[in-house]
């Protein structure tokens, strides 16, 4: 959807300390300071739910630094969602996407949450500035999950047992999605460049099912999942680097944002 949608939505009025913080000004801000900080983007992506009242920007980034001109496989995304109904507070993190398919990849460890009161604007605007200046650091950690995935083999049988989990007892994916993981693992829209039975392969069909969510608990799964995939597959619970980047920027975890609901969302 263009971002004039999003712009256009009528601004809520709240007689309380509720801090409306208006679509305009995030994606002014996130422009001027992704550019500022030496990155160029290269597409943006805005969807809408609830009538507007829940919005979404997600931004392609090219990063200028020299280690990452050989990545072929993984670009830097930088995301945010806001909302105009106080159904969920302002929230942003640095990614990756996949450039065979565009899927995303959201490690969550620097991302941020925040009430819209007080001086939130201001507060947000230095959020998105300073997980710019952290992109470095968390998309070279992001790469070394994928390089790891990628070397981790993965039966059909395995592979069943995690999407179970994933719908039974983790409540990341939805009954739609559970469909959508398993037409993928028998017939790949997509070539990701290992073979079927590989921890890599099956984050992706994960992930692609993921794409339609809801703006409202796309970061929080996408965020859940990618936990869930390092703690069973790479690490056996133990922290990522990517958890290590996020300890450093002393930022909060999201925890108390509710996910809990799955409508359709207007693209």
């Amino acid at each position: 959807m263009n971002e004039t949608v999003l712009i256009n939505t009528p601004l809520p009025n709240y007689n309380d300390s509720y801090t409306v913080v208006a679509y305009k000004e995030i994606i002014e801000k996130t422009r001027q300071i992704i550019k500022s900080s030496g990155f160029i983007i290269t597409e943006e992506i805005y969807r809408s739910a609830e009538n507007g009242n829940i919005g979404q920007g997600i931004y392609h980034i090219k990063p200028s630094q020299p280690e990452f001109a050989n990545e072929d496989e993984l670009g830097m995304m930088f995301a945010w969602t806001n909302s105009y109904n106080k159904r969920i507070r302002f929230q942003c993190g640095v990614g990756a996407y996949v450039f065979a398919c565009s899927n995303g990849m959201v490690c969550g460890e620097l991302n941020y949450a925040r009430k819209h009161t007080g001086n939130a604007n201001l507060d947000i605007e230095n959020q998105i500035s300073s997980q710019i200046l952290n992109a470095k650091k968390v998309f070279s950690s992001i790469i070394n999950d994928k390089d790891a995935l990628k070397n981790a083999s993965l039966s059909f049988k395995n592979q069943s047992e995690l999407l179970g989990r994933l719908f039974f007892i983790e409540d990341i994916i939805s009954p739609r999605q559970l469909s959508v993981v398993k037409s993928e693992m028998l017939n790949p829209s997509y070539d990701y460049g290992v073979d079927a039975e590989n921890a890599w392969a099956f984050y992706n069909h994960v992930t692609l099912a993921l794409k339609a969510e809801h703006p409202k608990s796309w970061m929080g799964n996408m965020h859940k999942f990618h936990k869930f995939m390092m703690a069973n597959i790479i690490t056996s619970g133990a922290s990522t680097q990517a958890d290590t980047a996020y300890k450093e920027a002393e930022l909060p975890e999201l925890d108390d944002i509710d996910f809990d609901s799955h409508p359709e969302f207007e693209l």
